[in-house]
């Protein structure tokens, strides 16, 4: 297998099923040092009149602090055999890089791209993406209220990060 880019364009599949039901990892970092977490909420589209990709980490997610502090970060989606990495009981959805080496414990091997942003050789897409713009949600802000209260009862608020997507890679 090896990574072919293609335009944003030019991406397959359902935007949905890919977020939501096949999840993605968000990988934030460089070479120096990196983490990656399992996703499913996030999307693709058009903003600022640029190709861009959004996602979501909460505060306590060891992946935030090296997406706060980079200016790339990746979105990787896997075939179905590796679902079990992904799972939130799994080592990319239920354990912290805080805790154990990822890389290791699933047997993933980092690729690292041109910008300095990392991926996995596992994946079959990946979208490299550049930072843009991040924000945290707020109480104040919901036009649905009881959406605050149900989704963070602690009041831990995704972090959401709008990136550029300077490279796509398709993994065949």
């Amino acid at each position: 297998m090896s990574f072919t880019k293609i335009k944003p364009a030019e991406i397959g599949g359902n935007v949905f099923e890919r977020v939501g039901q096949q999840w993605m990892l968000i990988t934030a970092g460089d070479k120096s040092g990196f983490n990656s977490m399992t996703a499913s909420w996030g999307g693709m589209g058009i903003l600022w009149g640029r190709n861009v990709a959004h996602c979501y980490i909460r505060p306590q997610r060891h992946t935030r602090g090296f997406a706060d502090s980079g200016e790339y970060f990746t979105l990787s989606f896997y075939p179905e055999k590796y679902r079990k990495l992904l799972d939130f009981s799994g080592i990319f959805g239920g354990q912290s890089g805080r805790d154990i080496d990822k890389v290791k414990a699933s047997g993933f091997t980092p690729v690292i791209s041109d910008c300095g942003a990392v991926y996995y050789a596992q994946a079959e897409l990946v979208l490299v993406c550049r930072k843009l713009y991040s924000d945290d949600f707020k109480p104040e802000n919901y036009a649905v209220p009881e959406l605050s209260g149900q989704m963070y009862p602690s009041g831990d608020f995704h972090r959401f990060y709008i990136g550029e997507i300077i490279e796509v890679l398709e993994n065949k």
